[in-house]
């Protein structure tokens, strides 16, 4: 699987992807990675502007369509763009599903968004717009940071422990169970006294317990931004 970013901080997301798993993933080539600069596809020779004032008026900038789009097409000619991605308020919410589907693929395209807001026409040049959850970020970046880790993770070989995975699939669309290790006791506060039992069964119906208690409990988001 090859993973495309276009992003103004492309500083950003190199370390992320150069680093712990995923950087020891990209090393030992589980994946491929291409991160395109934006200023490398704008007009003007010292200051390449990516962004300008939006028609209209109001307050911030908007990222333009002409870098964007000539970097998807830079993509388009080495037959590498695959689907493509952009973060966006506007977008369906990011979920495990969406992980599962884009660890199939071939080729991945992640435009970062901008919080202020990216030209609207831009939503006419890719397959979808993704949204990470119910809060403001300065950019796109970071949500892409967190899709590209939960995509790659999926991945064969990325993860050392190809039974995490396994038992992940039998989470369904419940949170996981709380986990403990040594010390039993630490100021106080103690182990469950079933995880220290021994009993496989009882163990297993605790933690589907818990599992259901915890999802119930979650907040479910009604409105989405980055």
């Amino acid at each position: 699987m090859k993973i495309n970013i276009i992003t103004a901080i492309p500083e950003y997301l190199q370390a992320i992807c150069q680093s712990s798993i995923l950087g020891r993933a990209l090393a030992a080539n589980k994946y491929q990675l291409e991160i395109l600069c934006l200023r490398d596809f704008a007009d003007g020779n010292l200051k390449k502007k990516v962004d300008d004032a939006p028609y209209g008026g109001g307050a911030g900038m908007i990222l333009k369509i002409e870098p964007i789009d000539r970097a998807l097409t830079f993509l388009r000619q080495k037959n590498e763009l695959g689907h493509c991605v952009l973060t966006s308020s506007k977008g369906k919410v990011f979920q495990q599903a969406t992980a599962q589907a884009w660890s199939q693929l071939d080729y991945l395209t992640i435009i970062c968004g901008h919080y202020e807001g990216v030209d609207h026409r831009v939503s006419q040049l890719v397959d979808e717009e993704i949204s990470l959850g119910q809060f403001i970020l300065t950019g796109g970046e970071p949500a892409a940071a967190a899709m590209i880790d939960a995509t790659l993770r999926l991945l064969p070989g990325v993860l050392g422990n190809s039974e995490s995975l396994k038992e992940e699939s039998f989470n369904g669309n419940y949170l996981e169970y709380p986990q403990y290790t040594r010390p039993e006791i630490y100021k106080g506060m103690k182990v469950p006294e079933v995880l220290l039992s021994g009993n496989h069964q009882a163990i297993k119906q605790w933690r589907e317990n818990q599992q259901i208690d915890l999802s119930n409990q979650q907040i479910k988001p009604q409105k989405s931004s980055y």
